[in-house]
């Protein structure tokens, strides 16, 4: 234990002494009748016990007043342990919540410890120091920033909720947390995590000393890790496959149900990082499945995982129009897509009636028509400029680089061997995000202007090896999910936090989202879209059209987790981020930071105070007493 204001002890040094000679000197004389004279030696005894400078006698009340003055000088000397945790006055604390930090090897899970150890954290904090709090897994949220309000900080922790999409990416976080601590002196950074988190190996240098401090102790964790329901020629086949992400072999049972009713059980024997998977024919009428594990063990860690859903586009179709001077590649591609039903129209008699409710997408291939059609749009090759960008040229052999990070579009897509002869140079608006970069343009762009989203590909299919590679199936794909949410292989897949947009024509009215736990949403209709944001729940969703009271249209979305990083569950003992001390490692064994407890020692005083004033007053309290037993025995008789 340490002191850091030791010179307080010095109070007590001089208050204590003058306590005692009060004591001392204070005659305690009392007038008594006597009936005797040989009772005078007593009083003369007293006389002579009241002088001062005599042998203290035992008295309660000196050791009261003197315990007081003890845990008041302690208290006012601040004393303090040393501990894990943090040093700065200025502390940033990042705290992961997402999917892994629903594991319940935690108080109960592993979200409730890191609160309770950020509410720790808080603790530690000097009487002068401030705090940020910043929630990060899913869109990062800054609480509550450079605050020495402890309730205020208290209140933003324990309001941290799970949020089940977005994976666990720190970087946005480091680098506010990094835009912040760069303004203050003695800032630290604490990372408050299971560890389970993407690299953050290409961070720049952090401008202050990072904490990490690991959650969870167990790594069992078997999930439910793909599964659709597609047409067959029987009616529909029905695919769920379970992964074990854990270090052990484990034995499951899978509970499929069509329609929340229990179809068939199946059990499960999985080794560690393998998979298993159930194929069976359902009737064509089913239009939900769910997939549930069942473990008997008790040893699963992640109850999150363990459920997964699937919807059926039987008889649903999507309407998607192709404009095209004639592609083989893109209308194979397109036939093979589950859910879609593909309108191929001529070029030269290209008219745009139907809403784009009735043909969502239109795919536009080396084709720009006078006027563009309603919906969401994907251009190939476009010759001319458009209102959403500019063609300015031409690149030849251009080598395409998709950009950093994990772009939904090119999710299981290698683009490393695929040539290309020639593509237009494309100038794309503030709306688009880069996709796929290349020598003198962008190749591949994709965002939403306008309520309506587009994809621009610089490039014709036949001047490429693309239509020949295998990512060509899975990037037309991604592309079509993207541009219609619900249809492509995807057969009407959302993840988690992804909003649920919907085209609507103008001539519907009201458009109603119910969530798996019954709640129902009526989103606004603007700019021919519905769009539900609150999507973090996993289960079905049930979109409804309506014309005034008629139901026009009706589908469904299943959302699941379907996130292996989220799946894999073991705690990880160290965080690589790379700091300005020239650190690469976030530490956490030093016990560099403080626990004051003068708080308790000040409350204790108060109580030892007002025990000694109970015993000073112990006579009237005694008077008090006697005076209200007399008066409830008159009352009584």
């Amino acid at each position: 234990m340490s002191l850091l204001a030791p010179l307080a002890l010095i109070s007590g040094l001089i208050i204590g002494p003058i306590i005692v000679a009060m004591y001392l000197l204070k005659l305690r004389r009392e007038e008594r009748r006597v009936s005797s004279t040989f009772l005078w030696q007593r009083v003369v005894r007293d006389v002579e016990a009241n002088a001062p400078w005599q042998k203290l006698r035992r008295n309660i009340l000196l050791l009261l007043q003197l315990l007081l003055l003890l845990l008041l000088v302690l208290a006012l000397a601040r004393p303090f342990f040393r501990t894990t945790g943090i040093a700065g006055r200025n502390l940033i604390i990042i705290i992961d919540r997402s999917a892994s930090m629903s594991a319940t090897d935690g108080a109960p899970t592993r979200l409730d410890a890191a609160k309770q150890q950020a509410l720790t954290l808080i603790g530690q904090l000097p009487d002068d120091g401030r705090a940020t709090v910043i929630a990060a897994g899913g869109q990062t949220e800054n609480l509550v920033s450079a605050s020495t309000d402890r309730r205020q900080l208290r209140a933003a922790i324990t309001s941290i909720q799970p949020r089940t999409g977005g994976g666990s990416d720190l970087t946005p976080a480091l680098t506010l947390a990094a835009a912040l601590s760069s303004r203050e002196a003695e800032s630290e950074i604490a990372i408050i995590s299971d560890g389970n988190v993407r690299p953050l190996d290409t961070l720049p240098p952090v401008p202050a000393t990072v904490r990490y401090f690991p959650i969870g102790q167990r790594s069992a964790n078997v999930a439910v890790s793909a599964m659709a329901m597609q047409p067959s020629a029987a009616g529909q086949t029905l695919f769920a496959q379970a992964t074990n992400d854990g270090p052990e072999a484990a034995t499951r049972r899978l509970d499929l149900y069509l329609d929340d009713q229990l179809f068939n059980a199946y059990n499960l024997t999985i080794a560690p990082g393998a998979d298993q998977s159930v194929v069976v024919e359902v009737p064509s009428q089913v239009r939900k499945a769910e997939a549930r594990l069942v473990d008997e063990t008790a040893s699963d860690a992640l109850p999150l995982d363990d459920r997964g859903w699937a919807v059926s586009t039987l008889g649903e179709a999507t309407t998607v129009r192709l404009l095209s001077p004639g592609n083989r590649f893109l209308e194979v591609g397109l036939s093979r897509l589950p859910g879609i039903k593909v309108t191929v129209v001529p070029t030269s008699t290209a008219t745009f009636t139907e809403s784009a409710a009735q043909v969502p997408l239109t795919i536009l291939d080396g084709i720009v028509p006078p006027t563009l059609p309603p919906g969401n749009l994907f251009f190939i090759a476009p010759p001319r400029s458009t209102e959403f960008f500019s063609v300015t040229g031409q690149v030849d052999f251009p080598t395409l680089r998709p950009t950093p990070g994990d772009d939904r579009l090119l999710r299981n897509v290698k683009l490393s061997d695929v040539s290309v002869l020639k593509a237009n140079r494309i100038q794309p608006g503030t709306w688009a995000r880069t996709v796929v970069d290349g020598d003198g343009g962008p190749m591949l762009v994709a965002g939403e202007r306008d309520g309506r989203r587009i994809v621009v590909l610089a490039f014709d299919l036949h001047n490429s090896d693309l239509p020949v590679q295998i990512a060509f199936p899975l990037l037309l794909s991604n592309i079509v999910s993207e541009l219609v949410p619900g249809s492509g292989a995807d057969t009407a897949q959302l993840a988690p936090g992804q909003p649920l947009a919907l085209l609507v024509d103008s001539s519907i009215t009201t458009v109603r989202i119910t969530h798996p736990d019954g709640t129902v949403v009526t989103p606004e209709l603007r700019n021919g879209q519905a769009i539900d944001s609150a999507t973090d729940a996993l289960g079905v969703y049930i979109a409804e059209q309506f014309q005034g009271e008629k139901l026009v249209a009706r589908q469904r979305y299943a959302i699941n987790l379907f996130d292996a990083a989220e799946s894999k569950i073991a705690p990880q003992a160290a965080l690589n981020v790379p700091q300005v001390s020239g650190l690469q490692q976030a530490t956490t064994s030093e016990r560099v930071g403080r626990q004051e407890f003068w708080r308790w020692l000040a409350a204790l005083a108060l109580v030892v105070l007002i025990v000694e004033w109970l015993v000073y007053q112990r006579n009237g309290i005694a008077y008090l007493r006697q005076r209200w037993r007399t008066w409830r025995a008159r009352t009584a008789g």
